[in-house]
């Protein structure tokens, strides 16, 4: 058996890193596999990329002025077809296909013409709506019957909205494959089953975590920072935005007395200039090891996103000993329970503030209890499943 993956990036991010877990895997079994992609710098030894940077800038100017989203980048997919007519894999395994990496009609013809098995993992809902991977942030239930009219279309074409014309296009294109959904969560499951890919089987599997490397750390930071005595609470992000929820964080800098300190990881100077002064704005940190010592400092981790797949800072939070909170967003609930954290509504930052305080000064979630919880999404138990998948015996 030969194995195709293919996703925008190659260790990069969360779904680069997904691919070459998964890759190692089939590795230790002996399997041929590889991982087609189109950010550069990667050395993984299975990664073969078919586009590079400079490609890609233009692909997305072409996307925004023509609104063509996901059926541009003819160049780049021609070179992912002629790989994989040169491999000739027995299974393609699709993940972000919305980095302008590919012409999603090209390729998903090619596939079904060649009457290969294909699983595509859903880490977000671009696959079955118009434009957008997040539709959930701006509360829009449109695509469950047709995107038209899209809220974000301005986000994504500069001119005119073709939100209805690409739902058409992609429902089109996915019918009479051999196709199965892979979720991380049980939440995207049920948006699965709500779109037009409901006649598909959907399995879930979550996003694996190394807890290896996300575990208690000790560090300086307290002292480094002069926190000594003070209840830190946490913000981590590769990008931060009101979707993450930075505007709440500016709301508990105001409601929350001196006794707390809150700092926010992956900020920017442009956005660290529109902060409120109570909050510590540190850059992004690229090392997991200099993050989990971060994660073990602080007291709490909050997480007031608005839109989300799963979470996995919850779970890289709750591998170091922290306990969550976190709005009732998407799969974000899915990665804690009652021993390790608290789930409160979405946008209520009165039920938050409450969170925070019932959970800062009481004897209640250890960083035993997060830590075993956290242990149940180990990459090493959770990408067991897909191997499963593909027919592997165990």
């Amino acid at each position: 058996m030969t194995i195709v993956q293919i996703n925008a990036t190659c260790t990069a991010g969360s779904t680069g890193r997904i691919c070459c877990e998964v890759s190692r895997l089939l590795d230790g079994r002996g399997v041929e596999n590889y991982i087609l992609h189109t950010q550069g710098g990667c050395d993984h030894p299975c990664g073969i990329e078919y586009a590079g940077y400079a490609y890609l800038k233009l692909q997305a100017l072409r996307s925004r002025v023509t609104g063509n989203y996901g059926f541009l980048s003819q160049q780049a997919t021609r070179r992912l077809l002629r790989e994989l007519d040169r491999i000739r894999p027995d299974v393609v395994h699709l993940h972000n296909l919305h980095g302008h990496n590919v012409h999603l009609g090209m390729l998903m013809d090619y596939l079904r013409e060649r009457k290969i098995k294909v699983f595509w993992t859903f880490h977000d809902s671009w696959a079955f709506t118009g434009y957008c991977p997040c539709p959930d942030a701006v509360e829009c239930t449109a695509w469950q019957e047709e995107c038209r009219q899209c809220p974000l279309s301005r986000r994504f074409c500069w001119v005119g909205d073709r939100s209805a014309q690409l739902f058409r296009r992609k429902h089109a294109l996915i019918r009479n494959m051999d196709l199965t959904v892979i979720t991380p969560s049980r939440w995207m499951a049920e948006q699965v089953r709500r779109s037009f890919f409901c006649e598909y089987p959907c399995y879930v599997i979550r996003n694996g975590l190394d807890t290896a490397v996300f575990r208690p750390t000790e560090s300086d930071f307290r002292v480094r920072y002069g926190l000594e005595g003070k209840k830190l609470l946490l913000g981590v992000a590769r990008m931060w935005s009101v979707r993450k929820g930075l505007d709440v964080f500016s709301e508990l800098a105001e409601r929350l007395d001196d006794a707390y300190e809150i700092a926010l990881v992956g900020v920017d100077r442009r956005t660290a200039a529109g902060l409120p002064r109570r909050i510590r704005c540190l850059p992004r940190m690229e090392s997991p090891t200099q993050l989990a010592a971060v994660y073990t400092a602080a007291d709490l981790f909050i997480n007031p996103t608005r839109a989300e797949t799963l979470g996995m800072v919850n779970l890289e939070a709750l591998a170091c000993g922290t306990p969550v909170v976190t709005f009732d967003t998407g799969g974000s609930p899915e990665c804690l329970d009652e021993t390790c954290g608290l789930v409160v509504p979405k946008n209520d930052v009165d039920a938050l503030v409450d969170a925070i305080h019932r959970l800062t000064f009481a004897e209640t979630c250890s960083p035993e209890a997060c830590r075993a919880f956290a242990e149940r999404f180990s990459a090493e138990k959770v990408f067991q499943k897909y191997l499963t998948l593909y027919g592997l015996e165990l």
